[in-house]
């Protein structure tokens, strides 16, 4: 049973997450680490709605993102760096159209190499950093990629003031939003205190 932590920026990395299940083995998605050389390494991927695939609907579509990661091994660890760029089509918050959402964020793990590493991501408390096993010889990425890109779109998915009522917009539904505002404003406002007027003259 997949177990997803949702833990926005605010409120810390979501790579807890990843301490409750297995990571996904896409072959694409992983790295044969143990031939690396010390130093930096890149990679680039290119992530669309068929990436997403394995993971069920997602509350976006034509996503087109490219993902970054810049890896520099050291021993006993590894320093992993993603930068998230791209674009997908969400719903608006505000009045359900379709809108073009601009992604962008980078996040950052450290990959520390140990005996037993279930253990430790169980009791680790910095959200920053994944155990993985001295056997092990590949990163499985796609579960990290498919964390980040989702993190990377912002907490409210609306356009900007400025474009409120433009072509993008559902004018009806606007419409009907300006109108509860102004029944809201008519209404008399209600107090807790209301009633109690009668004593805060009496000494």
């Amino acid at each position: 049973m997949v177990i997803f932590l949702w833990q926005f920026r605010g409120f810390g990395l979501p790579l807890r997450a990843f301490k409750k299940r297995s990571m996904s083995h896409r072959r694409e998605f992983e790295i044969a680490f143990v031939g690396l050389k010390p130093g930096i390494h890149e990679y680039e991927y290119q992530i669309n709605d068929k990436f997403f695939a394995p993971y069920g609907p997602q509350d976006f579509e034509n996503c087109e993102a490219k993902v970054k990661l810049k890896l520099e091994k050291n021993t006993g660890f590894m320093q992993l760096k993603f930068d998230v760029d791209g674009r997908a089509d969400v719903n608006c918050d505000r009045c359900g159209n379709g809108l073009p959402m601009q992604l962008w964020d980078e996040f950052n793990i450290i990959v520390k190499i140990v005996e037993e590493p279930d253990q430790m991501n169980e009791t680790e408390e910095d959200p920053d950093v994944y155990y993985i096993s001295r056997g092990e010889s590949h990163l499985h990425l796609a579960d990290w990629i498919f964390e980040f890109v989702n993190l990377s779109f912002p907490l409210q998915k609306m356009c900007a003031e400025s474009e409120i009522g433009g072509p993008k917009c559902n004018k009806e539904v606007l419409e009907k939003l300006r109108k509860m505002e102004e029944d809201a404003l008519k209404e008399p406002p209600t107090t807790v205190w209301k009633g109690l007027d009668q004593f805060k003259n009496l000494d």
